[in-house]
């Protein structure tokens, strides 16, 4: 199961409209796909969650959309870090949880709260990808150096990071300056850019992903684009595990006179 994480540390920028059109375009590809609403909003029982009381698989809910599950947006979740402070393994807990969901799904997504945060460093641990929609602004430059910082702090080279722009007016001259800036800056910033426009407003009034009643519209295709990006990131990275797990199993066998045992290179 791929897990992608869709972060930033500032509300407002687009994170759970990216993580809804990901996760239909996931799904669009044959994956069985489930997105986790991590930002609070409405009433549940995170606390029930962490203690193993309910199985995270108990509290999916179908959409109307094939292959495409919904784990619902938890007010409790607004405590979890609290919940997680208390226990010794609050830093991989998430990861735990999310084990036994690889039996149904191929991609879990994760629309994650702003901010920094135990949840948040649970995402970045799990996850394969950590996508961070950016605003084209001076303040998103401080926003990605903070995060590259704070991930070097904990040594966790394993974390793939992938900004790209989201909100993009072309006709103004600050975001042109701004997107060259940080693309100079920045080289892992993603080719595709997310624009501003009223397809995108519209998505909130229909609460429903765009490529689902739109998909033939530009704001679609962008999305499409998007995944096509990150699933070739994706498709790297588990290729270049599986030649180091190949190499290993290889040494390992030829140590112990040991041949043929199966490594998969596929997703899930």
């Amino acid at each position: 199961m791929e897990i992608i994480g869709v972060y930033n540390f500032k509300g407002g920028v687009g994170k759970t409209t990216t993580a809804v059109n990901l996760a239909y375009r996931s799904a669009a590809e044959d994956w069985p796909t489930v997105v986790w609403d991590l930002d609070p909003q409405d009433t549940g029982a995170a606390k029930e969650l962490i203690r193993g009381q309910t199985p995270l698989r108990d509290v999916v809910v179908a959409t109307e959309h094939e292959r495409l599950d919904l784990i619902p947006a938890d007010f409790s979740y607004r405590k979890m870090d609290v919940h997680l402070d208390k226990r010794h393994d609050a830093a991989t807990l998430l990861l735990k949880l999310m084990r036994p969901l690889q039996e149904r799904y191929a991609c879990l997504i994760l629309d994650c709260p702003p901010g920094l945060s135990l949840v948040s460093e649970n995402v970045m641990h799990a996850a394969d990808a950590l996508v961070v929609p950016l605003l084209p602004t001076p303040l998103s430059a401080r926003m990605l150096e903070q995060l590259f910082a704070f991930i070097a702090a904990r040594h966790w080279h394993d974390v793939n990071v992938l900004p790209f722009f989201s909100m993009v007016d072309r006709r103004r001259a600050l975001h042109k300056e701004t997107v060259a800036e940080l693309r100079a800056r920045f080289p892992a910033i993603l080719k595709t850019e997310v624009p501003y426009g009223s397809e995108f407003e519209r998505m909130a009034a229909r609460r429903a992903p765009i490529e689902s009643y739109a998909p033939a519209s530009a704001a679609a295709e962008t999305y499409r684009a998007l995944w096509r990006e990150i699933d070739g990131h994706l498709m790297s990275l588990s290729n270049s595990r599986a030649a180091r797990s190949g190499t290993a199993t290889t040494e390992f066998a030829a140590d112990s006179d040991l041949i043929g045992s199966p490594w998969s290179a596929g997703r899930g």
